[in-house]
């Protein structure tokens, strides 16, 4: 994966977006649903994915280079709590 294209393949893309899931499901409680945007460069050079998760709270997360989450982004008060045991710690995903 080369995060220096504006574009990514698909299976990049599906990487990614399962990455994403993954880690919302295992560091926060109550994640019922999850929609994803496509991926793309942000302007400091990560692959960045946009979404919301339980229909209405948005948050965006960048990814570093070998899909591991960079940070998020959350964009929407009343956000699912991140887990107890996952405050300190990211938790695996």
């Amino acid at each position: 994966m080369n995060l220096n294209e504006d574009t990514y393949d698909d299976k990049t893309i599906s990487n990614a977006k399962s990455r994403v899931l993954s880690y919302l499901e295992n560091n926060y409680e109550g994640i019922d649903q999850v929609q994803l945007g496509d991926p793309y460069q942000a302007p400091m050079g990560s692959m960045t994915i946009d979404g919301t998760v339980n229909n209405d709270k948005e948050f965006s997360v960048s990814l570093n280079e070998d899909l591991t989450i960079a940070s998020l982004a959350i964009q929407s008060d009343n956000f699912p709590e991140e887990k107890e045991e996952c405050r300190e710690k990211t938790c695996d995903y």
